[in-house]
């Protein structure tokens, strides 16, 4: 574990694996220490980031520094601290918020650009109810389908409960068992609510601003998705992936939201082949 100090004096850490110039990891959750990333399906050189007030990293004086926008500063002070004119990023899931705008406010400090099943809320891309219906019946052989699909149900009715939220983990894996299931389960201790809360809140995102952005941005870019994510279906990841000039989709199959869990070595494969 390494620590370096953010703009504003906050002690941030973050974890590295390999020896060469290393992929700069930005976790999801939002706000869920780094450590759920593992080595992301064995990929040789990683700096993963603890974002502030998660894993090794401290709480800011300022919470209003939780917003995602104003973390794009601490992804900054890592690359100064690492001597790099420019870095690979990483996105996972809501992770991919803080890349991509990054990528927009410092195009010329990326090298390439990996967002791994990305959250579409930064460049406001819509998932409908009915996008998540189609992935979640290819689903219907798995054992656990009927009890999870009832719990959708109730959420497309708007009338979840917590337990609901929790019913439908099975569709964001391409598989279901104790390793993946440890995965959700860690989340509860993993995670900063606190710190998820200012995350998306008010000002955080300008999704137009953001996709004008994106026009200029040279840096080739890969956007993995999973056959199976109910949080970005391939058809939209497709729609995401056009907003940039040089990007590249990939879905891995059967495959959801970790597709670094559902398969090691396919996703250390395209991820190592793109970063060449």
């Amino acid at each position: 574990m390494v620590t370096f100090s953010a703009h504003d004096g906050t002690l941030l850490t973050y974890h590295r694996v390999g020896e060469t110039p290393p992929l700069v990891c930005v976790p999801g959750g939002p706000m869920r220490s780094s450590s759920y990333l593992g080595d992301l399906g064995g990929l040789p050189s990683l700096a993963l980031l603890d974002l502030r007030g998660t894993g090794g990293s401290a709480e800011p004086t300022d919470p209003a520094t939780y917003r995602c926008d104003h973390l794009v500063d601490d992804v900054e002070a890592l690359r100064a601290g690492l001597g790099l004119e420019r870095i690979d990023l990483l996105g996972h899931s809501a992770g991919a918020a803080v890349v991509v705008l990054y990528a927009a406010r410092y195009p010329d400090r990326v090298g390439r650009l990996v967002l791994v099943t990305p959250s579409p809320r930064v460049v406001g891309v819509d998932i409908t109810d009915a996008d998540r219906r189609e992935l979640a019946e290819l689903r219907r052989d798995e054992p656990w389908f009927p009890e999870a699909f009832a719990a959708f149900e109730r959420i497309w009715a708007g009338d979840p409960t917590d337990a609901d939220w929790a019913g439908i983990a099975p569709f964001f894996h391409g598989r279901w068992d104790d390793e993946t299931q440890a995965t959700e389960a860690a989340g509860a201790t993993e995670t900063n609510e606190t710190a998820a809360l200012g995350y998306y809140s008010e000002g955080a995102l300008d999704p137009d601003a953001t996709r004008a952005a994106l026009v200029g941005l040279t840096a080739p870019v890969l956007l993995l998705a999973g056959e199976y994510d109910v949080a970005l279906p391939p058809g939209r990841a497709a729609e995401y992936a056009g907003l940039f000039p040089n990007a590249e989709l990939v879905v891995q199959p059967a495959s959801g939201h970790y597709p670094y869990l559902d398969d090691r070595v396919s996703f250390a494969t395209t991820v190592g082949d793109f970063l060449g």
